[in-house]
């Protein structure tokens, strides 16, 4: 698969604004649902809840707009919406992350989509999650593993240090791989000693 034909079906597989809209009307109703309080009650709270109005205030003085719910009911409606939202956003961000490499497959897109708790989530993307890089993976692909070896081996050795360095560190010199001395090559096989 071309770079262009990943790039347009990632395109395809990634959020629109549309849906976006779309997940948001939709938030009350699954509240509704969850809730079994009537969605027209929870639409209008969350949009309170929205301006910034607090859950006290709300109760107290905009019964008319809320239907008379009480601060339970409140406070389960914003709970339950900012736990829904926060999972909106990470299935958003990682179809997102994912598409970007090129790996979103309709399937995957699916999965992503029917999934209901961050957790969820999160289990889905581990797979396509980037590697940390450490020192030692770094000094890995430099090539100095084998020097590692030889540290490890810990052979008794007389004479000049700095001479018994440069001889066993001189075959993994490399300015390509970016080790120019025989110091940064013990450093590096020390990290991956260590």
């Amino acid at each position: 698969m071309t770079s262009e034909e990943q790039t347009k079906q990632a395109e395809t597989l990634a959020v629109s604004p549309e849906e976006v809209e779309l997940q948001v009307t939709d938030l009350a109703q699954t509240l509704s649902k969850e809730l079994g309080l009537a969605s027209g009650q929870i639409a209008r709270t969350i949009a309170l809840l929205d301006e910034g109005n607090t859950i006290p205030f709300i109760s107290r003085y905009r019964k008319e707009v809320t239907g008379s719910l009480d601060e339970v009911q409140i406070q389960a409606i914003a709970d339950r919406a900012l736990a829904l939202r926060t999972l909106f956003e990470r299935k958003v961000d990682v179809r997102r992350l994912i598409a970007a490499q090129g790996k979103l497959t309709t399937e995957l897109a699916a999965n992503i989509e029917a999934a209901a708790t961050l957790q969820e989530v999160e289990d889905l993307y581990l797979p396509f999650r980037p590697k940390r890089k450490t020192r030692a993976s770094v000094a890995r692909e430099k090539g100095l593993a084998p020097l590692a070896d030889i540290i490890l081996q810990q052979l008794e050795l007389v004479g000049d240090a700095n001479a018994i360095l440069a001889e066993y560190a001189s075959p993994y010199l490399s300015a390509e791989k970016g080790v120019d001395t025989s110091l940064e090559a013990y450093a590096g096989a020390c990290d991956i000693v260590a």
